[in-house]
């Protein structure tokens, strides 16, 4: 309820439209959600499109391998998802409604399956919130001790079918978010290797995409995770360091701003200008691996 409270009071203090009006207006903004309901996206959607434009990664990736600006418009606003979740298909009649030329990042291994993400499975929620940075071949012995399994089919689904994302990819851009979304700095280099240029392979055989981007997951990347994106094919990948991207921006340390699933306006507003974000880390990488 206080954080509520917060949001309500920093969202009429002004700031939110000082930080859109003057600090956004010739950036390019990238917000990252998850899995919000359709109800919460009308309300966010038709607020961001009463005070952004909306903008696609694909244009934005071009403008920065051209070095030409001319097609981003002012307050660009692009709009992603992370991880592929089976809700976001209930979105299509929204982004269609308010032209949104959203991308959805899709976990290669999970989707067109019963398999689970493994931060949603029952026995992941009981553990400790370290568990995501422990050596991933330690985080999948832990977690197989309590009964998951990353390839094992479950009784209820978790993430898209393929008849819903080709369904999607009219109005959608649908990217990589590596095979099973593992914490990449984590990882083995053979590992890693394996997740970045598998998942991008196995996206553009089953489902004839142009895979050029990819997310990390969590947001966690090091100076090896961007290498090898580079050198798998990727154009871009996007991150969750705080902050908005210009033309002279890293394409593999593309900036977001994490929105919650909530619904919240006021959360969405504060949070949505980079407000939220400033005043928690003061501009910067999110995480340490280097």
């Amino acid at each position: 309820m206080m954080t509520q409270f917060l949001y309500k009071i920093l969202r009429f203090s002004g700031l939110p439209i000082i930080f859109r009006e003057w600090i956004q207006r010739n950036k390019v903004t990238i917000l990252m959600l998850h899995d919000i309901d359709p109800e919460s996206a009308r309300k966010s959607f038709a607020y961001l499109k009463s005070r952004y434009n909306f903008y696609s990664l694909k244009a934005y990736s071009d403008a920065l391998r051209s070095g030409k600006g001319d097609t981003i418009p002012e307050k660009a606003l692009i709009v992603t998802f992370d991880d592929g979740h089976k809700g976001n298909f209930k979105l299509l009649p929204l982004l269609k409604q308010y032209n949104i030329p959203a991308t959805i990042f899709l976990c290669a291994g999970v989707v067109d399956t019963n398999r689970h993400y493994w931060f949603k499975h029952d026995y992941a929620q009981k553990l400790p919130n370290g568990i995501k940075h422990l050596k991933n071949s330690e985080r999948l012995s832990l977690l197989e001790k309590y009964g998951y399994s990353s390839v094992q089919e479950y009784p209820v689904r978790h993430a898209m079918r393929s008849n819903e994302i080709k369904a999607m990819q009219e109005v959608v851009d649908f990217q990589a978010h590596t095979v099973f979304h593992p914490c990449l700095p984590t990882c083995s280099e053979k590992e890693e290797i394996a997740e970045i240029r598998e998942s991008k392979h196995m996206l553009e055989e089953k489902f004839d995409l142009d895979v050029y981007a990819i997310a990390y997951p969590n947001g966690d990347y090091s100076d090896r995770t961007v290498e090898i994106s580079r050198s798998s094919g990727y154009q871009c990948g996007v991150t969750v360091d705080y902050g908005y991207n210009t033309l002279a921006s890293d394409p593999f340390r593309l900036k977001r701003l994490s929105i919650n699933d909530t619904g919240d306006l006021n959360e969405l507003i504060v949070k949505a200008s980079g407000l939220w974000g400033f005043l928690k880390t003061r501009n910067g990488k999110k995480n340490g691996y280097t």
